[in-house]
């Protein structure tokens, strides 16, 4: 445990290094924030702005950091010193999952700060199980790839998938149909609602599927090839 925090506090003072990075997680809350107070349309629904870009966020911000900083680590040959170090594998991927995934869960309590008191448990629990998804996938990624531009490569188009298709749906009914097999278009389901209540059973079952297929991928990745 004491590895993994060491691994944390590693990524955390990377991160002010990192502008890539560090962007991609200010700037969905506070674009969230801004948009939500300043802009309204007629007819627009309650919270457009902030129920959108969470779900943006969920798809970019997680899977392109974690993929970024395993791939950017095994480039500059980082991760070697970190293994000589004793740092067990496990450790590092759990340092890393956790990091990245309190960060955001830090930008998601920015953007929850423009709902309703009683929705804020819930927004927060369906983002936290959205991160952990988009982690799992991004770590996929990263372990794959050799280098940083392969990873950015394999990275763009999933990300451009899981964070854009949600909006096109609202948009396209045959986007949308293609849309409901992702995590991300379920999970802005369910944050349109603010409850389970009303919510078919297919959208939770996709989203198992969703975390099941990304942490099977995870493990077949890693065992295939590690983190050389």
């Amino acid at each position: 445990m004491r590895n993994i925090g060491v691994i944390i506090k590693k990524q955390l003072k990377d991160t002010f290094k990192n502008k890539t990075v560090l962007i991609q997680f200010v700037m969905f809350p506070v674009l969230a924030l801004i948009f939500e107070k300043t802009i309204h349309i007629p007819d627009m629904p309650e919270l457009f702005f902030t129920k959108l870009f969470s779900v943006m966020y969920m798809g970019m911000a997680p899977l392109t950091s974690v993929a970024a900083i395993i791939s950017e680590e095994k480039e500059k040959n980082t991760l070697r010193v970190l293994m000589m170090a004793n740092v067990k594998p496990w450790e590092y991927l759990a340092g890393i999952g956790a990091y990245v995934w309190m960060i955001c869960m830090a930008g998601a309590g920015v953007m929850s700060t423009s709902l309703p008191a009683k929705d804020i448990p819930f927004f927060l629990g369906v983002m936290a199980a959205g991160f952990i998804i988009s982690i799992a996938a991004g770590a996929c990624i990263g372990i794959f790839s050799p280098n940083q531009m392969v990873s950015t490569s394999l990275v763009m188009p999933v990300m451009l998938i899981f964070s854009f298709a949600p909006m096109l749906a609202m948009f396209n009914d045959k986007i949308e149909k293609v849309a409901r097999i992702f995590y991300t278009q379920q999970i802005r389901v369910l944050l349109n609602n603010m409850t389970f209540d009303g919510i078919k059973p297919e959208s939770l079952v996709i989203i198992a599927v969703n975390a099941m297929l990304a942490l099977v991928l995870f493990f077949a990745a890693f065992k295939k090839k590690g983190l050389e």
